[in-house]
């Protein structure tokens, strides 16, 4: 399964104001996050933003909301995402068949999210440098895990040049400064 920008949708799973610091490589989650958010911007990809109970672990870190569109951002309980109430009818009205899934944690929402939408059908991708838990040990579980499940484990940059698809893309520079 190769992505392309054309047939998928960037999923940002709970990247919020108490989470991010308490996970482990949280600069490294930002940077992937931010990376994925800016290819997709470039190449309209489609963002959905996702935040797991915000009254408690707050709103979208401030770098990567004022990235998004409000509209993208919507609040949830379920750690399957696609389980909320409203959700997965806002990613069916997308209709894309590619789900690129960044953001925390691996081992909780990440991990509940990539296998539900598995289970409906989606072509899912995780991004192995985008993603994190408290403990490293839960994020590399959960890689394993959801790759024995089909969800293909990729790398940001893995993701970028399958969107960009040929090395004379008008986009190319631009992300490449993105990259470095």
């Amino acid at each position: 399964m190769l992505l392309n920008a054309d047939r998928s949708v960037l999923l940002v799973i709970d990247v919020q104001e108490r989470l991010v610091p308490a996970v482990a490589d949280g600069e490294k989650l930002l940077r992937g996050c931010t990376l994925l958010v800016g290819a997709a911007r470039r190449l309209d990809v489609p963002i959905l933003v996702s935040e797991h109970y915000a009254k408690g672990l707050g709103r979208t870190v401030p770098d990567l909301a004022r990235l998004v569109e409000p509209a993208a951002v919507s609040e949830k309980i379920h750690f399957c995402a696609p389980e909320e109430p409203g959700w997965a009818a806002r990613f069916a009205e997308i209709d894309r068949p590619q789900a690129v899934i960044c953001g925390a944690e691996a081992h909780v929402c990440v991990l509940q999210t990539a296998l539900g939408l598995r289970a409906r059908g989606y072509e899912v991708a995780v991004v192995a440098d985008a993603v994190a838990s408290r403990r490293k040990d839960d994020a590399g579980v959960a890689l394993a895990r959801m790759a024995q499940a089909g969800v293909a484990v990729v790398t940001s940059e893995m993701v970028v040049f399958e969107w960009l698809g040929r090395g004379d893309h008008p986009a190319l520079k631009e992300l490449l400064s993105l990259i470095k």
